[in-house]
C-alpha cells in the first residue's frame, strides 16, 4: 500500500465567499484518506479572531465557525502564519481554539511535502 497522500489548502483572503471551500475541501480529503492541513496567511487571519467566523454563513451552510470546529473535530490541523499575525497587528490577539501559530518555514516545508496545494 503506498504512501497516505496530502494536501494542502491555503486561505489567504477574509472575504465571505471564500472562507467554506478550503473547509470542505479538507473535510472531504479526509473521508477520501487523503491527509489534509489548512494554513490560514495574510488578511486571511481577520476570520480566526473570536467571533468573526460566527457571523459569516451563506446560503444554506453553517456558520464558518461551525466549519472550523468541524475541520478540527476530524482531526485536521489548521495552522496560522506568525508572521502575518504580526503584519495585522495581532500579536496580542487570542485566536479562536484549536488554531496553532507557526512559522514562514512551516508553509515552504508543508508545500513542499504536499501531493497537492490549492490556494483561496
Amino acid at each position: 500500500m503506498g504512501e497516505q497522500k496530502k494536501i494542502l489548502y491555503i486561505q489567504t483572503s477574509h472575504d465571505p465567499e471564500r472562507q467554506y471551500s478550503p473547509l470542505v475541501l479538507a473535510q472531504t480529503a479526509k473521508a477520501m484518506n487523503i491527509e489534509a492541513t489548512v494554513y490560514y496567511l495574510g488578511t486571511g487571519l481577520k476570520i480566526l479572531k473570536p467571533g468573526n467566523a460566527d457571523v459569516i454563513k451563506l446560503g444554506d451552510f453553517p456558520s464558518v465557525k461551525e466549519m472550523i470546529d468541524k475541520t478540527l473535530e476530524a482531526g485536521i490541523e489548521i495552522l496560522v502564519c506568525e508572521a502575518s499575525k504580526r503584519m495585522l497587528g495581532l500579536e496580542k490577539v487570542d485566536l479562536i481554539p484549536g488554531v496553532k501559530i507557526v512559522g514562514a518555514a512551516t508553509l515552504n516545508d508543508l508545500a513542499l511535502e504536499a501531493d497537492a496545494t490549492m490556494w483561496f
